[in-house]
């Protein structure tokens, strides 16, 4: 059983790389099983079509996805601490592995019913972030702005710098850690002047 998950495993991998990577289209379940040194018939034991196994990896990218926003989300406190540490938490893995972000860019160019099916797994991600903001807003502790437009600038920067490296370059700035590092504190920069009131003057 756990030979079987291994290389159920060890497909889904393989096939984020190449889905996130060179693109759906580009990639042949034939050049998966060469990767992997496999047959094409033992990934279509596991996973009927390519389509199949393309609406696997964008559940299991949107499940990791999911994991990171909860581990950050449990680790801080409500405010701007919880927004940060979202950020930096989703930030790191997107840079250091950017096929998953890839795949939603990849996903988004496809359109339905890839498109629709990452749509409906981030749903959730999405109302609970923007139920966050509204919430905090509504108590005063943050600016009143559109959450939906933070939400949307948070995301274009992580999954933009991570992915767009042509894009970065012909703008002039050249991919890397330390671009990737200026970026993210751009974007918090960004965010704490849109959310966060200013702290009141002590002096009378």
């Amino acid at each position: 059983m756990a030979r079987t998950t291994d290389t159920r495993e060890r497909v889904l991998e393989a096939a984020l790389g190449s889905f996130g990577g060179p693109g759906y289209e580009a990639t042949s379940l034939d050049d998966i099983a060469a990767e992997l040194g496999v047959s094409k018939q033992t990934i279509l034991y596991y996973f009927p079509s390519k389509a199949a196994l393309l609406d696997a990896v964008i559940d299991v990218s949107a499940a990791e996805l999911a994991g990171v926003l909860e581990d950050a989300v449990a680790s801080s406190p409500p405010g701007w601490a919880r927004v940060e540490a979202v950020v930096r938490r989703v930030s790191r893995p997107a840079w250091r592995r950017p096929n998953p972000p890839g795949l939603i860019g990849e996903v988004a160019r496809l359109g339905p019913p890839a498109a629709t099916r990452l749509t409906d797994d981030l749903e959730p991600l999405v109302v609970r972030a923007r139920g966050f903001l509204e919430a905090e807003m509504a108590a005063g502790h943050m600016r009143r702005s559109d959450p939906g437009l933070v939400l949307m600038s948070a995301y274009s920067t992580v999954i933009g710098v991570a992915t767009e490296v042509e894009v970065l370059r012909a703008v002039g700035i050249e991919p890397g850690m330390k671009a990737m590092v200026r970026r993210r504190a751009e974007l918090l920069d960004f965010l704490r002047s849109a959310l966060m009131l200013p702290t009141p003057d002590p002096t009378p």
